[in-house]
This record gives structure tokens, sequence and C-alpha cells, in this order.
């Protein structure tokens, strides 16, 4: 090989090497894009209540799902207390790579706000948008033998006698249901506030209670049995487990509209990339046949959409529930 080949062999060389060097720079620059949409530890939904509620099972469902869209783990993780916010507060301050997820209530974010002091979260600023999920409608129910067919006939009987209503918790969305019917039908009721579902359907039952504002989940069992009747849905309409049952609108009582919902929240700094795929893989999971039909048979209405939706549903909702929270003076139990 004569000296001027080698040199040209040698430039080559040199030429080559600077190629593969912009090639790998090129190559790291691009890595953090590439992988901003991309999961490197399991899914957490962290669900602000105890295994075996509705808001697990759903959660739970979902989780189960979303493995199929993601091609990644996802497993729920129950932190309890305080109607949610000690969940909302460790998922608002978690990292912000979509691993940690809210799987939040209308409590948590919508009205804790209004009725605690001073919470370690803000439900707008520290949290982004990911979806709606379910919604699920809480029906005013009396005994199956009272002579009540409707929510008119029962503001009726509350105009000539002292009526017991019962709420699971003070500033839960029963007890704010029920403070939009009074308004809206300008009768007291007595509100009886329990801490839970269990106790208030004993007593209801066993002729304690003259009514509850219960969600579907809680009711539907007693009244598909007979025990109980549903007179009315503060949904906005007719509840798709209970077509039969009208709304409080339909009967003349407007904004008695006090839907129970839930839906998912990623820290505030969480990428767009993020928050877009999460919401496909929830999505997917709602509209999915089986999933749909389990959610249904649970209680729930699959309500799959849009981070931006969403994001403005739940200002609307903090807006609406502070409102009448403020209003009413309602603290938290």
């Amino acid at each position: 090989m004569t000296p001027e080949t080698r040199t040209v062999i040698f430039r080559a060389m040199i030429r080559f090497g600077h190629l593969l060097a912009l090639a790998a720079l090129v190559s790291a620059w691009a890595q953090p894009t590439a992988a901003q949409d991309t999961f490197h530890r399991p899914i957490r939904l962290v669900v602000g209540f105890t295994a075996g509620g509705t808001t697990d099972f759903v959660a739970r469902l979902l989780a189960d799902r979303m493995r199929i869209a993601l091609g990644q783990n996802a497993v729920v993780e129950n932190k309890a207390g305080a109607n949610g916010a000690i969940a909302a507060e460790y998922v608002a301050k978690s990292e912000a790579d979509g691993s940690t997820l809210f799987f939040t209530t209308v409590g948590a974010v919508a009205i804790n706000p209004a009725l605690r002091d001073q919470l370690p979260y803000d439900p707008i600023k520290d949290f982004a948008p990911v979806g709606l999920a379910v919604f699920n409608s809480t029906m005013l129910v009396v005994n199956a033998a009272m002579q009540i067919n409707s929510a008119r006939e029962l503001v009726a009987l509350a105009k000539t006698k002292p009526v017991s209503i019962g709420v699971t918790g003070l500033g839960a969305i029963s007890h704010l249901g029920l403070e939009l019917f009074q308004s809206a039908a300008g009768v007291k009721f007595q509100p009886v506030p329990y801490r839970g579902a269990s106790q208030a359907l004993a007593d209801l039952l066993g002729g304690q209670l003259d009514g509850l504002f219960g969600d579907v989940p809680t009711i539907m069992s007693q009244v598909r049995a007979g025990k109980l009747k549903a007179l009315a849905a503060t949904s906005r309409e007719r509840s798709d487990i209970f077509p039969d049952v009208p709304t409080f609108v339909e009967q003349g009582f407007a904004d008695t509209v006090a839907d129970q919902w839930a839906g998912t929240l990623a820290p505030a700094s969480t990428a767009p990339a993020v928050i877009a795929k999460l919401n496909g893989a929830f999505n997917a999971a709602l509209t999915d046949p089986d999933v749909r039909a389990k959610l249904i048979q649970s209680g729930v209405t699959p309500s799959p959409g849009s981070p931006e939706d969403f994001g403005r549903y739940l200002r609307d909702e903090v807006a609406r529930w502070g409102k009448l929270i403020r209003a009413k003076g309602i603290k938290a139990e």
C-alpha cells in the first residue's frame, strides 16, 4: 500500500468517526423525547379508600385491562383517610413520570377544598387531568312499605310532619344532593349523617329512617329485591342501571344534580405525551365490552373522554361544590 493510499484511508476513517460521534450525539439528544411516553416502572393507581369498595373495584378492573394497552404492569395502591386527602397529597408530591396516578372520586378534589382548611394540595394546580372514568347516580330511596312514590310526594309529606333522610357523611355527595333538593323544594328535611352506608341502609330497612340518599352501588341490590323504592336520581340523565327512575330535574327540582364520579389525575408537570398515552389506555379499558359489562353490573356507568374535557369538568365541580358548601356553612366531621 502506497503512502498516498494510506493517507486517503486514514482521512476517510476520521470522517467516518466524526459521523459516528454525531449520530451518537443526535441519539442522546433524542432519547429523552422518545422516553417521555415510555413507562419504565409499574403504574400505580392510588385509591384514597380501603380495598373492597366500589372505587377500589373499578380501579382494579381498569388496571388489569391497562396492562394490555400499555405493555406495562399496573397495580392499585390503597391510601385511605381524610376522604381521599392522604392519597391526593401523596400523588401530588410524586415524581411526574406517569407511574403514580390518583384514581379519585369527587370528594377529594372537588369537595375537600371547600370542606377542609389548609389542604396540602390544590386540586387544579397540583394535578394534570388524565380522564374521567365512571359516573354513578345518587338516588333518593325509601322503604318499599312507605306509601310514597315520587320525590314530589315526599316533599308534600315533609310539609305535614318531620321526615328524616339519611346521608353518608357531612359534606358527602349524598349530603350535598339533599341540600340541593331542600333548596329546590322549599322544604326542610331532618338530615341524619352516618359514617358510611351500611348502618344507614340497616336503619332505613328497619324503619328508623324515612329515606336515604345513597349511590347506585349502595342501594342497587335492595331496590332490585323490592325492599327499597327509588324515588329520584340526582344525575342529569336517567341512570343506565335504573332507567325507570326519573331524575329530580324531571320532577321539577332544578339544579338537584349531584353525581358521584371517579377519574384519574397525574402530578401537575407530567409530560403531555405521557398524559395522552395514559388517557388512551384508560379509554381502551372503558370501551372494552367485557370491562363495560362488569362496570355496569357493579352499578357504575363508563364515561371515557379526553383530558381536556375532564379538566373543564373538574374546574366546574370545584367551583360548584365550593359555592354550595360555603353558602350552607358545611364543615368537615
